[in-house]
């Protein structure tokens, strides 16, 4: 059981996984930045004066962590930022709920008519995080960029 923990694979999976992941959510919310900062205040956590920062920067964080995991590049960097912010959505989405509010998550959408958050997506988030926290510890990279430039270097001259 532990050898399939531990395995380079499941690393890899789980890199690819969050990099889809991350770098479609940033793109959805790079794209409707209005649209995201309503769904951040939403939450009524940060300062008026931080929702515009936050809308602005964190789709593009998110950019550049699912492009990290995706090609292999500055992996544990990009697994770091995306555990992150795992950690802080999760709490977010717990405060809500803890307070009651009905908010649409702002995870894949930016529409306010997106569906109410649940419990699921704290379990999700942490199922996500998990997976983050593997690809930190685990990855090694096996289909890198890295890794394909070294095949590229050993093979053979025809």
């Amino acid at each position: 059981m532990k050898r399939i923990f531990t395995s380079p694979v499941l690393a890899l999976l789980f890199r690819l996984i969050l990099g889809v992941t991350f770098l479609y959510s940033g793109i959805v919310k790079a794209a409707d930045p209005v649209g995201f900062a309503q769904s951040i205040a939403n939450y009524l956590i940060l300062p008026d004066v931080m929702v515009n920062v936050s809308a602005i920067l964190l789709p593009w964080i998110e950019i550049v962590a699912g492009g990290s995991l995706l090609l292999g590049v500055l992996t544990r960097g990009g697994a770091l930022v995306s555990s992150v912010l795992l950690g802080i959505f999760t709490c977010a989405l717990l405060i809500s709920l803890i307070r009651g509010l009905d908010v649409a998550c702002g995870c894949f959408s930016t529409s306010v008519e997106a569906g109410s958050i649940t419990e699921l997506y704290i379990l999700r988030d942490i199922v996500f995080l998990g997976m983050g926290v593997h690809v930190l510890f685990y990855e090694n990279g096996l289909a890198s960029f890295r890794w394909l430039l070294q095949k590229i270097r050993t093979q053979p001259d025809p």
